[in-house]
């Protein structure tokens, strides 16, 4: 299973529609997830043109957005946590830890700071944003393939 991940794309400010590097690997994706901030409703339906999208609210997220604050769900049998902000970095694993127990994978946004990171059990990952950049280099994007429950291919990849 091919899984785009995604985060903070905020619209319309930064996403007037989805662009054309993305739209690439929106292309082969099987389910798309968002980390939040999609900021308006249209955003989400631009993305479920290209595959299943799973979502979650973001602190800059309208009335419009009609999405829980965290979501559990589970991909070619790997248990996937979702949040926006998952807090300061000092004692992360173990707060998403806390917050979902019985989740393999973690996936946040709200820094638009690129982290894949294991320990304690679990594997958190921010996607960065495709968009905003803020202080990183580049617009990014996540990439996962899952198959059986494992993660075989988890990537944080350019695109602007």
């Amino acid at each position: 299973m091919n899984v785009v991940v995604l985060s903070d794309t905020h619209a319309p400010r930064r996403w007037r529609s989805c662009p054309p590097r993305v739209a690439e690997h929106l292309r082969g994706a099987d389910v798309i997830l968002h980390a939040g901030d999609v900021c308006l409703a249209s955003v989400i339906g631009e993305l479920a043109a290209y595959a299943p999208v799973h979502v979650v609210k973001g602190n800059n997220d309208g009335p419009d957005v009609e999405a829980p604050e965290t979501l559990e769900l589970t991909l070619e049998g790997l248990r996937i946590g979702m949040i926006h902000d998952s807090g300061p970095a000092k004692g992360r694993l173990a707060r998403m830890r806390k917050l979902f127990p019985e989740a393999d994978l973690v996936v946040f946004g709200h820094s638009h700071i690129p982290l894949d990171e294991s320990g304690e059990g679990l594997r958190i990952f921010n996607p960065g944003s495709p968009t905003d950049r803020r202080r990183q280099p580049q617009g990014t994007v996540g990439l996962l393939t899952i198959e059986r429950g494992v993660i075989t291919r988890a990537e944080i990849v350019p695109v602007t």
